[in-house]
């Protein structure tokens, strides 16, 4: 037994080494080494484990807008509870509005490159010639029983030194108080929050975020999550319910993160009876305010003011946008366990397209993104239009995409919508299944656009959409510059964190369930993963774990290459070689016959590699196999049946070459001489024993005319033009050129 097992390894042994000759990279080794450890916290299944926590913040919240002075002035009591295994002595709160003075690290450096000709708004990004004041002023941080608390700021980070202990299982209250300037977004880049002003009618529209200082994140895996807010990377939050009070001029509307609690104060009779009846309108959306009505608004620059309360349940942030512009209509959207308030609040220069379009966005976001995952759970989801960006917050989204003159294009059209889709979407991810953004901005905006993409697919099938196309050009470019999917939010360059964290793990995931998972099974492990990690914060191995679990599919060699390298795909049709099979003076049915049968081409040189198939198949001779072959075997195959199958069949043998770096499943067309066609895919576990070269023999009932690889681009493979067989007949540049001159 050892004497034939090691004749059979050192057989084998041989022939794999004869068969790779480049070095061998493992592409198929497992990435435990590259991912945090299971342990009781976390599961090895992709689960949260039986001894999972994560803390809780519930916040108490009154604040004031001065709309003469832009500024707001808040007060808030934060209720934290410490859920770990650890006493604390000091807490981490988020100060995300330093981001925006002069003196931050980071202010401006996103675009920091001088050219000979440049705008005077790019100046003022890389400048700040005019300045503006930013930041916010604490005022106060007192504990439980009113006496000062000692505290430190760092930039966008401010250290709370507790006057006691918090020991594990308690909670402590915090009251702070603080304001800041509500700053222009039009005065620097990445503005996610701040006012627009319209000089037409001297109004302003406030989108209030991260306006309030709050909880950083205390974890199993690293602690604080304390790293400093530098715009790219965006936030990581605890869960909590909220209790907010909104002090606004009285013209003004607000559309905020959960329910309205005293309609009757701050809406007139007619609005509440709108809304009422929107509740019951599931086909179309009802107006609560009116063009002509927001226009009246408009003019009456109230200095009275009024204060909206709001409750919200179990959310990890919380949002607001307020003013006298805004028209708002509403309608409601049946989910199986759920009915949802589908609502648009949007200034007259939206129109019509935002009267349209944005609800019935919502409505279209909520359905699918419910049926992939779980229904919506909250009461309300917002859609708020402003200018520039998208950016998303519990049960609200700021939304930009504006008609010029009422006029629309359809790019433009489009990108709205998708925005709006994009940003509701946002709602499962992060704010539900709580990603760390600030470190892995890929885990929601890439999870979210492959999401995303599927609405627009379905719902707006008219509309464009990403598909491993989409990706190519990034795969294709600089290495030295390229970095990993695998790759701290901040770390990227702006100039590319669009493709490598947004577009990359949407095709990523496109792949997986379209062509190496398969929709049904990839469909029931991503909504897995969606339910495991549902208000709560899962990191990169969680999702890699789960989607292996649910499916009983290896999926390291993706992870390893989609994830964690640059490379790309390129395969390339190295070659295809024909054999065909005919009889010469044998007799099928006589089992004992040692005649030969050949596999042969008329006049063909088997040396020289055929760069088509004008010269017919290739010589080879089918000999009886002789009985030394069989070892140790008594019984015998039957030999005049093989060469029945095998009489008149076309027999090819591919050779394909990974040039790119990637592994992937291999689809290969076979197009016939008759014009019908047929697919053949095999596994990615063909690169297993050579990752850089494999070869595979096929049978066809037809003679081939033309082999083409990836036929649907299925797998972004980025050079086409090295994947048929015959290859491809493409001219040179210099070719086309010289096509062009005789032209002339």
């Amino acid at each position: 037994m050892r004497f034939l097992f090691l004749a059979f390894l050192t057989f084998f042994s041989f022939s794999t080494i004869k068969a790779q000759t480049k070095p061998w990279q493992g592409k198929f080794e497992p990435i435990d080494q590259m991912i945090d450890p299971p342990n009781t916290y976390r599961t090895a299944s992709g689960a949260p484990g039986s001894a999972y926590w994560q803390q809780r913040a519930d916040y108490k919240i009154k604040a004031i807008i001065d709309e003469k002075n832009n500024t707001l002035n808040g007060e808030e009591t934060i209720t934290y509870f410490n859920n770990s295994p650890d006493d604390l002595s000091y807490l981490w709160m988020q100060l995300e509005q330093n981001v925006n003075k002069k003196e931050n690290e980071d202010f401006g450096g996103m675009n920091n490159r001088m050219k000979d000709s440049i705008n005077t708004r790019n100046l003022q990004f890389l400048t700040r010639a005019i300045d503006f004041p930013a930041g916010y002023s604490i005022k106060h941080v007192k504990d439980a029983n009113g006496n000062n608390i000692k505290t430190m700021v760092n930039n966008t980070m401010m250290k709370v030194k507790l006057n006691t202990i918090l020991r594990s299982g308690e909670s402590t209250k915090l009251s702070i108080a603080w304001s800041y300037p509500i700053t222009d977004r039009s005065m620097y880049i990445l503005s996610r929050e701040g006012y627009e002003y319209f000089p037409e009618d001297d109004n302003t529209v406030y989108l209030i975020a991260h306006w309030f200082p709050r909880m950083a994140v205390y974890n199993d895996t690293e602690g604080w999550q304390n790293q400093q807010f530098q715009k790219l990377g965006e936030f990581a939050l605890e869960f909590g319910d909220y209790e907010v009070e909104i002090t606004v001029p009285e013209d003004h509307i607000i559309a905020s993160t959960g329910v309205l609690l005293n309609s009757e104060s701050v809406l007139t009779k007619t609005q509440r009876k709108r809304l009422e009846q929107a509740k019951k309108y599931l086909d179309k959306p009802v107006m609560i305010i009116t063009k002509e009505e927001a226009e009246a608004n408009e003019k009456q620059k109230s200095t009275k003011q009024k204060t909206w309360k709001f409750n919200a349940k179990n959310v990890r942030d919380f949002a607001f946008a307020s003013s006298r512009k805004f028209m708002w209509d509403a309608q409601a959207v049946k989910l199986p366990t759920n009915t949802v308030m589908a609502m648009s609040f949007y200034p007259k220069e939206g129109l019509p397209i935002w009267q349209e379009s944005s609800t019935t966005a919502i409505m279209h976001a909520l359905e699918v993104y419910s049926e992939a995952t779980f229904d919506y759970p909250y009461p309300v989801c917002i859609s708020v239009n402003t200018s520039n960006i998208g950016m998303e917050f519990p049960m609200i989204s700021f939304n930009g995409g504006r008609p010029i003159n009422g006029k629309i294009s359809d790019k433009a059209k489009q990108g709205m919508i998708g925005t709006i889709i994009h940003e509701v979407g946002h709602n499962w991810f992060p704010m539900i299944v709580s990603s760390d953004e600030r470190k892995w901005m890929w885990m929601d905006e890439g999870l979210n656009t492959f999401l995303h993409q599927r609405t627009v697919k379905e719902r707006y099938p008219n509309f464009n959409n990403v598909t491993p196309k989409s990706i190519v050009p990034f795969m294709s470019g600089d290495k030295n510059i390229l970095r990993p999917i695998m790759t701290t939010s901040d770390n990227e360059l702006l100039s590319q964190f669009g493709a490598n964290f947004y577009l990359k793990p949407t095709v990523g995931l496109q792949m997986l369930r379209n062509s190496i998972i398969g929709k049904e099974l990839f469909d029931e492990a991503f909504r897995e993963y969606a339910n495991r990690w549902k208000y709560k914060h899962p990191n990169p191995a969680d999702l890699f774990r789960t989607l292996e679990d649910a499916t009983a599919t290896d999926l390291d060699w993706f992870y390893r290459g989609w994830f964690f390298t640059t490379d790309h795909v390129d395969m390339e049709l190295s070659h295809v070689k024909w054999f065909k099979v005919y009889e010469e003076n044998s007799n099928i049915e006589d089992q004992k016959s040692t005649s030969k049968v050949k596999i042969t081409a008329d006049g063909n040189n088997a040396e020289i590699e055929a760069k088509d198939f004008s010269n017919g198949p290739e010589v080879v001779t089918m000999t009886s196999t002789p009985d030394k072959a069989y070892g140790q075997f008594l019984s015998r195959i039957n030999e005049p049946e093989i060469r029945k199958q095998l009489s008149g069949k076309n027999i090819y043998e591919v050779t394909i070459k990974n040039l790119g770096g990637l592994v992937m499943p291999v689809s290969i067309e076979w197009i016939f001489t008759d014009g019908t066609s047929e697919i053949d895919t095999l596994p990615s576990d063909i690169w297993r024993r050579n990752e850089y070269k494999i070869q595979k023999t096929f049978i066809k009932e037809k003679e081939v005319r033309q082999v083409n690889l990836d036929p649907n681009f299925e797998f972004a493979d980025t050079d086409m033009k090295n994947n048929s067989f015959p290859k491809a007949n493409t001219k040179s540049n210099f070719e086309n050129f010289k096509d062009k001159k005789s032209r002339i």
